[in-house]
């Protein structure tokens, strides 16, 4: 990081991809706006999470916007509206409360009328980014047309967990051990994210650590995410934290969402067409029967062979398939 890693070239590669800002509700936020060469090409909003960026979707950037020259069909293109959550990145800092996922969605669905999209459009998203998509999904904004998520929030029922199968029985453990031993960074970030916001703002090594233990836990690397992500791609990811100062304001998208989602309680089924991907490194992971539960209209679910908690850096193909998949069910 101090002596090899090279940043100007990753800037030019954001400044490459149209990087753009744009103020919503008070609040600036910064995206990466692609446009496909595909004139019919359809308008999708990819959103990330914690601790990922909207770097994370770079390996999927030129297969989704232009399919032919990566071996695909121009059928499947999109243009790319990538925006950064409120807090991370470049995008501004809340200086109130209330930018939590409800306000995000809200403010996504003008990011997409403001670009010129609002007519028809689809949304993607993993972690916080499939809690802002599952929000627009219930919202229902003129033009969305369906949803694709690579992580599902829910809670099983009693039911569920009574009549589970073996890989279910498997699903509930695997959670349960997350919920048990990985899942500190978040009560830390629901509950007291000022308090180790003082410190991921003051230490570089310690932001990298903190941002790094997910990684290390969340992906399909068997606790090693150099296998599985580029080491430059992990420190691209550190820097769009450290340079803007996003460690403290990011982690407090905890504090607003986690509040949200007490309040709400579990959510009704989904009521527009989705496509759902699981792969196998998820924290989080529902079968397809319990997904059929949760959306009324679910058009496309698969698992993946390899891949975790950062599906787009960690296996990029599959979810770019995926994705594909499921909105050439919508065109």
């Amino acid at each position: 990081w101090r002596n090899a890693y090279d940043w100007r070239a990753t800037e030019a590669q954001l400044n490459q991809w149209n990087s753009s800002r744009v103020e919503i509700d008070g609040l600036g936020i910064h995206f990466l706006h692609i446009r496909s060469p595909h004139p019919d090409a359809l308008p999708l909003l990819m959103t990330h999470g914690w601790p990922g960026s909207i770097l994370e979707f770079r390996k999927m950037i030129g297969p989704l916007t232009d399919p032919v020259a990566h071996g695909g069909d121009a059928s499947d293109a999109f243009h790319l509206v990538i925006p950064a959550l409120p807090g991370f990145g470049f995008s501004d800092k809340p200086r109130s409360t209330g930018w939590g996922v409800g306000k995000t969605a809200a403010a996504w669905a003008q990011l997409m009328d403001r670009v010129g999209y609002g007519q028809r459009w689809a949304a993607q998203g993993g972690d916080w980014g499939a809690a802002v998509t599952t929000a627009l999904g219930h919202m229902r904004p003129p033009g969305l047309i369906g949803i694709h998520l690579n992580m599902v929030m829910y809670q099983a029922t009693e039911a569920e967990i009574a009549q589970a199968t073996p890989e279910e029985q498997r699903m509930l453990a695997d959670a349960q051990r997350y919920d048990r031993e990985l899942s500190g960074y978040m009560k830390v970030h629901s509950t007291r994210p000022q308090s180790v916001g003082f410190a991921l703002s003051d230490s570089p090594v310690g932001l990298a650590a903190w941002v790094y233990a997910l990684f290390q836990d969340a992906s399909d690397s068997g606790g090693e995410p150099e296998r599985v992500i580029e080491l430059d791609a992990l420190i691209d990811d550190i820097m769009l934290y450290w340079l803007p100062n996003a460690g403290p304001s990011s982690i407090r998208f905890y504090w607003e969402g986690m509040r949200e989602m007490h309040k709400q309680g579990p959510a009704p089924a989904m009521p527009i067409p989705a496509g759902v991907s699981m792969f196998p490194g998820e924290l989080l992971r529902l079968s397809r029967r319990w997904a059929q539960a949760r959306f009324d209209d679910l058009r496309f679910f698969a698992e993946a062979e390899h891949g975790g908690h950062f599906a787009a850096m960690e296996n990029p193909k599959t979810l770019t398939e995926h994705v594909r998949e499921t909105f050439r069910l919508l065109r």
